[in-house]
């Protein structure tokens, strides 16, 4: 499909030009060249969308939660219709392959299914008082309008996984979408409006972080920021939204450990290991960073490891294992944060810079890489790197390995891979991580299961799942007091 030469904001159900006039270019990733130009957009267009979600609001709330249901699932439908058209959007504002965009695109979708039908069960609860004559029950409310701001790793599964549940607990949405990834939001946007959604309940603002994202984390009349994205950002939007008590939802960074035992599989756990690390480029929150490996099969593993590695393909094709890292300047500090490792110690075996021959010059290829040696503490060890770059850790025994995967701030994801069921049933309940696996990746969201962290990867708030519907409702308890004598 072919992208739009310039990305408007999708304000009341219009395509509306920032009202400043200017634009920001996005870059392909896959050869550098230009795709388009999005609206830059500031505090005054921040003002007109939720001016447009508040006025919406109402009307959309007092529909039926099933049919709200109702219009998402039509809504799914044409999601599904254009499926194509999506993936080819999303191929091309990443650089990922089009088998990638379309699994993404088909999880999109799924998600999309998934809350349409928690329209027939936003359910709340009977309580039994202990007052005679007193009945009481609980009913879930929206909160009004929902500032939902996304990353572009992987643009419309992030998306989806933010508007389906703002919109079916009966809010209205304003949605900043990543300036990496204008074109998705805007065919989304498109599609609710095919679909009948009422114009205003979803709007779309297009812009930088710092100004646009910025302004709609500031606005008063945003009733609950979600937001997916470094630990840094996410800091700020707690303490900007604590200042008027509004309710924050918070899906930050990761450096997630993957535990090689001594009596692991070895080739599953190469394979696992490979995906989690080198998958999308790296730029998952979830990624396995951190591969700690029992001291007995550490050679082993490691030379697997690196055979494996360098059998990768770069490139944007059906045939690549990875493409390329979403702009330059990620690529840069990646790269600076590889060779600032390199001068502390660290020993890089593989990789540790940008993809400089003739096939990816032009685009922003970090080379798939693999370092040891680096001390736990080191910035390497700490730091997420959003991208292909994973390093390799001693452990003398499973204490040893849990100690390492629990040393970090973070604690996102975690897996380790062992035959023991013993073994595997201890690191889940002591690993510090909302999400583990055994035997797998660090990896695999669905949409009927929660995703968050511990620690500095989130404030506690799970999405996708049920437990998503207690981002964006109230809880409202009512009693009613009858006379039984007056029946």
């Amino acid at each position: 499909m072919q992208l739009p030469a310039s990305i408007p904001n999708w304000i009341q159900g219009r395509e509306i030009p920032a009202r400043s006039g200017e634009t920001v270019e996005k870059l392909s990733p896959a050869d550098g060249q230009r795709l388009c130009t999005l609206a830059r957009s500031g505090a005054q267009d921040i003002d007109d969308a939720v001016a447009s979600a508040r006025a919406a609001h109402p009307g959309w709330a007092s529909l039926p939660a099933p049919q709200r249901g109702n219009l998402l699932f039509a809504y799914a439908a044409r999601m599904q219709e254009a499926r194509d058209d999506i993936a080819a959007i999303v191929a091309a504002e990443t650089g990922k392959s089009l088998r990638e965009a379309r699994g993404e695109t088909d999880g999109a979708i799924a998600l999309a299914r998934f809350f349409a039908g928690e329209g027939q069960r936003l359910y709340g609860r009977t309580l039994h008082s202990g007052t005679p004559g007193k009945h009481s029950q609980t009913i879930r409310q929206p909160l009004g309008v929902g500032g939902l701001i996304v990353a572009a790793n992987t643009p419309v599964a992030n998306v989806a996984w933010k508007i389906f549940p703002a919109l079916i607990c009966g809010n209205a949405a304003v949605l900043k979408m990543t300036e990496d990834a204008p074109a998705t939001a805007w065919m989304l946007a498109r599609l609710s409006r095919e679909a009948g959604l009422p114009d205003g309940v979803l709007n779309v603002v297009q812009g930088l972080g710092r100004e646009a994202g910025g302004a709609l984390v500031e606005h008063p009349g945003v009733d609950v920021v979600s937001f997916t994205g470094s630990t840094a950002v996410g800091r700020w939007i707690a303490e900007t939204c604590g200042r008027r008590l509004a309710r924050v939802s918070l899906e930050l960074g990761g450096k997630n450990p993957l535990v090689v035992c001594d009596d692991a599989d070895m080739d599953n756990a190469v394979r696992w290991s490979v995906l989690s690390a080198f998958s999308n480029a790296g730029q998952r929150c979830a990624a396995a960073s951190r591969i700690i490996v029992f001291d007995a099969v550490y050679d082993e593993f490691k030379s697997r490891l690196l055979d494996a590695t360098r059998a990768l393909s770069i490139g944007p094709t059906d045939g690549d294992d990875l493409g390329p890292v979403i702009n330059a300047r990620q690529l840069e500090n990646m790269s600076h944060a590889v060779a600032t490792a390199a001068r502390e110690g660290a020993s890089i075996l593989i990789g540790g810079d940008r993809l400089t021959d003739p096939a990816h010059a032009n685009g922003f290829y970090m080379a798939p890489t693999v370092y040891e040696g680096a001390a736990p503490d080191a910035a390497i060890s700490r730091q997420e790197l959003f991208g292909p770059i994973v390093g390799l850790y001693r452990a003398a025994d499973f204490e040893e390995a849990l100690a390492l995967a629990n040393a970090t701030e973070y604690g996102l994801t975690a897996c380790i891979h062992t035959a023991s069921l013993h073994r595997a049933t201890v690191f889940t309940q002591r690993v510090r991580s909302g999400v583990v696996m055994v035997n797998a990746g660090t990896y695999g969201s669905e949409p009927h299961f929660p995703f968050g962290g511990f620690g500095q990867s989130g404030n506690g708030t799970r999405e996708p799942g049920v437990e998503a519907l207690d981002v964006y409702s109230e809880l409202k308890a009512v009693h009613v007091c009858v006379n039984p004598e007056k029946a």
